[in-house]
């Protein structure tokens, strides 16, 4: 009885030292100065600094788009990929957490043989079985928080996977977005070219009326045939544009190709938003951006790497207790006689042999510097995306403007020369000319609606948007 007083008193003793964890506590790390001011690329006409909008692809009203967003979400394989390792990840936080209980084992044996007249007792059958069996209960103590450090580092392990689940779903919804409007441009840009190739094929139908009239000339007729010739292969490389971004749609969501909807290439007007685009401000950015939040659960799981290591140049201690019986047959294997029991802590330690051990630290040490400079340089690759993004959008809209009143006055001026034409009072090159500009003033505003279009979808990308209002998202584990 002594004795057993002696252990309880030991480990009560030692449980109370458990509170101490080997190592440097967990400091967020601070981000740089005037991070969390206004973005410097924002244009007050362009943006606000309301919050962004998490489901932000609902801002362009199309409900077909909003459908293969949701279809992206539940079914694309990179998805896929990243919940799976997120379970993983949550998984290897339960292994770590119950290691702050006790751990029970079982064992057993029956082996059958003969044993020798100087070891079997008088009266015992020289031939019989062999029975052992027990039941052992161990429990670390955890005096330098080895157990303590490594739920530490599989909870950050575990949050940094939710946070990359969290950033794959924001590229998801991006590209479904990005595709869906490519597929849109395409379409528009397609029927742009149509309308300039009917009003060629008039042209070239009054140039062809005016030779056989012997009011013009070959030639004339050779260049305007020529130019219809042009804007017709231009739709091929267009239709080719538009099918590659319904098959990435299908890609997105997780189908074959010949399974995606009708409706999904039914829209032929590329997605547009006239409106300012809520951004907020670099503080609401770093703490949206999935990217920098796994960057910095990292980090923190790093950290508590170096308690681990650290812990390990002490001694381990773990209480253990085992009962257990062996006997000849089965039918004493319970009995008083053969039962035998033992409890005591349980000392290991690796002294005086610790460089292994000391150059563990300095490894968990560098891995932990790298992890803090890929957190800053996650903070300002953060903002330089979005002011990237910002400043890219400002100059796509101005852009497109200025090309928007060039195809209206390339619009004024094809009309006036086909009307002159028919008057006879221009010859057929300056027709020529004046369709040929406005050919290309089309299909340049065409293409600069597709690039706002893209830059928006880069914008709200940047921002970080797209995972917080997701209904399948997993929560962190805490």
């Amino acid at each position: 009885m002594k004795t057993i007083k002696t252990i309880l008193l030991l480990g009560v003793g030692t449980l109370t030292l458990a509170a101490c964890a080997a190592g440097p506590n967990y400091v967020r790390p601070a981000t740089p100065a005037n991070a969390d001011r206004p973005f410097v690329a924002a244009v007050p006409s362009l943006v606000t600094a309301d919050a962004p909008q998490d489901d932000w692809w609902r801002l362009y009203e199309d409900p077909v788009l909003d459908q293969l967003v949701a279809d992206a979400l539940k079914s694309n394989t990179d998805l896929r990929v990243a919940v799976a390792n997120l379970e993983r990840a949550r998984a290897s936080l339960r292994e770590s957490r119950a290691l702050r209980l006790p751990q029970t084992s079982i064992t057993s044996s029956g082996q059958y043989g003969r044993t020798s007249a100087l070891q079997r007792a008088p009266g015992l059958p020289a031939e019989d079985w062999r029975v052992d069996g027990g039941l052992g209960v161990t429990y670390e103590v955890d005096l330098f928080g080895r157990v303590k450090r490594s739920i530490e580092a599989s909870r950050g392990d575990a949050d940094a996977a939710a946070a990359a689940a969290d950033a794959v779903r924001v590229g998801i919804v991006a590209e479904t977005a990005r595709a869906y409007a490519d597929a849109s441009s395409a379409a528009e840009r397609i029927g742009v070219a149509q309308r300039t190739l009917d009003l060629l094929d008039k042209t070239v139908e009054l140039t062809a009326k005016r030779f056989e009239a012997g009011r013009t000339s070959r030639l004339d007729v050779a260049r305007v045939s020529a130019l219809q010739s042009q804007q017709r292969a231009q739709i091929s490389p267009l239709r080719a544009q538009r099918d590659a971004a319904l098959f990435r749609l299908a890609l997105l969501t997780g189908r074959v190709p010949a399974d995606l909807p009708p409706q999904v290439g039914m829209r032929a007007a590329t997605l547009r938003l006239e409106r300012p685009v809520p951004v907020g401000d670099g503080r609401a950015l770093l703490a949206r951006r999935p990217d920098v939040r796994e960057a910095e659960r990292r980090l923190a799981a790093e950290t508590a790497r170096i308690g681990i290591a650290t812990a390990d140049l002490y001694p381990k201690i773990s209480l253990g207790a085992s009962v257990g019986s062996t006997s000849n047959g089965l039918s004493d294997l319970f009995g008083a006689g053969p039962l035998r029991w033992l409890a005591g802590p349980l000392l290991s330690w690796a002294f005086p042999n610790i460089e292994s051990g000391r150059a563990r630290i300095a490894q968990a040490q560098a891995t932990t510097r790298a992890a803090l400079a890929t957190f800053d340089g996650t903070v300002l690759t953060a903002l330089q995306e979005t002011e990237t993004a910002l400043s890219t959008y400002a100059n796509t809209l101005q852009r497109r403007q200025f090309l928007r009143e060039a195809a209206d006055q390339a619009r004024i001026a094809a009309k006036i020369s086909r009307a002159q034409l028919r008057e006879g009072r221009v010859d057929s090159l300056i027709v020529l000319d004046s369709e040929r500009t406005l050919a290309g003033a089309e299909n340049d505003l065409a293409e600069a609606d597709a690039a706002v279009a893209a830059s928006q979808i880069d914008l709200f990308r940047a921002l970080g948007g797209g995972w917080q209002s997701d209904p399948q998202r997993i929560a962190l584990v805490r």
